[in-house]
């Protein structure tokens, strides 16, 4: 008799458990990225000073920086779509090899067509990383771009 009651606890908590992970999975895999359009940048920065500031001390930047939304300001050096239609826009100084990758969300891609090289443009973004090479400049990472303002 005892033993049958522990069999039924365990095999009710086991139920228990499994149910909470599949739900947990459940609501992960359905969860929505927030849109960016309606959120406030926590910094507001040109291009070239972020970068810069990125090359004076990565360590203490990215600290600041990383996984917050971050307003940039500068001027488009290239428009890239790739084959699966996910764009990113390139904006810095058009001389330096160094700037910052924009990989923009796929929500308002309608709207980047009319971005040309040379525009002065500003984009909100989620700052994600640094990758510095000595032969082909550093690049600041901001991921789920949306157009802020166009100048």
């Amino acid at each position: 008799m005892k033993r049958k009651k522990i069999i039924r606890i365990i095999l009710i908590s086991l139920l228990i458990v499994i149910a909470g992970v599949a739900f947990y999975a459940y609501k992960e895999f359905n969860r929505k990225q927030k849109d960016l359009t309606g959120m406030r940048p926590e910094f507001t920065v040109s291009a070239v000073d972020f970068i810069k500031e990125f090359g004076i001390n990565e360590k203490a930047v990215n600290k600041k920086y990383q996984d917050k939304v971050i307003e940039v300001n500068g001027i488009v050096k290239e428009s890239i779509k790739d084959e699966k239609g996910f764009c990113t826009i390139v904006l810095g100084d058009t001389l330096a090899m160094s700037s910052v990758r924009c990989s923009m969300d796929s929500m308002h891609n309608g709207g980047l067509k009319n971005i040309l090289k040379g525009n002065n443009l500003s984009i909100k973004g989620i700052c994600t990383g640094y990758n510095d090479d000595e032969l082909l400049g550093a690049d600041i990472i901001l991921n789920r771009g949306v157009i802020s303002n166009k100048n």
